[in-house]
């Protein structure tokens, strides 16, 4: 292997390995967050909402690490789609971090109230976005296919479980005016983890393209064909 072709496998892989590590902090701050909700713990909630400042540095050198390679090599064909991958996947990321400290926000709103029910389905759903992410990057790095397929699957028992909570909440609502205000900030809780799902979602996809340059948007979850 030519010293140029070296250094380009080595300025990859250590890109992988910054995205996966910004996966990590990403999916750790989802962790952190609907455990302090479930256990009403404000110094948690409070440290997820003010720390979103290695996601963000993460984020822009991951960038700049994606266009200085673009610049540098001109890549061609997987290698490309790689780091094309690499960029929409960085972002994805940074709006897991955002969303996080949304769900924050909410949460520390909700527990300022009386706690409307036994929180089940939320954590369920924080772990289900959780997995998606983890498998999502997984099978970027691994350039598995099959497992970014089990990725957009899994996005299905995400939005069934944010159904389930909003009908849920809408009877303890109707039943007692008292709850509306906490049961909307679950409300609200359950769907930003349901865009976490989405951008797992996006990552697979991009995965799929990447491997087999096959552009599965739109039409992942069709089954009709």
């Amino acid at each position: 292997m030519d010293k140029p072709v070296r250094h380009f496998q080595e300025e990859l892989d250590t890109l992988f390995a910054r995205l996966l590590e910004m996966g990590g902090v990403a999916e750790e701050r989802v962790r952190a967050v609907v455990q302090g909700l479930v256990t009403r713990d404000p110094a948690a909630i409070e440290k997820v909402m003010r720390g979103d400042e290695p996601i963000n540095k993460l984020h822009i050198e991951i960038d700049n690490r994606c266009f200085t390679l673009l610049a540098l090599y001109q890549p061609m064909a997987t290698d490309l789609r790689a780091i094309v991958a690499a960029v929409k996947i960085n972002t994805d990321l940074e709006r897991v971090g955002d969303l996080a400290v949304n769900i924050a926000e909410a949460a520390h709103r909700y527990t300022t109230h009386a706690p409307v029910k036994k929180l089940i389905d939320i954590p369920l759903m924080g772990d289900v976005a959780q997995g998606m992410l983890r498998d999502a990057l997984d099978s970027f790095v691994r350039r598995d296919t099959q497992l970014a397929q089990q990725v957009l699957n899994a996005d299905d028992r995400l939005d069934g479980l944010k159904t389930q909570v909003f009908r849920e909440l809408l009877t303890f609502m109707l039943q007692d005016p008292s709850t509306v205000e906490p049961a909307l900030d679950l409300i609200l809780i359950s769907r930003h983890l349901e865009r976490i799902g989405d951008h797992a979602t996006n990552i697979a996809e991009d995965v799929i393209f990447m491997v087999s340059a096959q552009d599965v948007r739109h039409h992942a979850h069709d089954t009709s064909g």
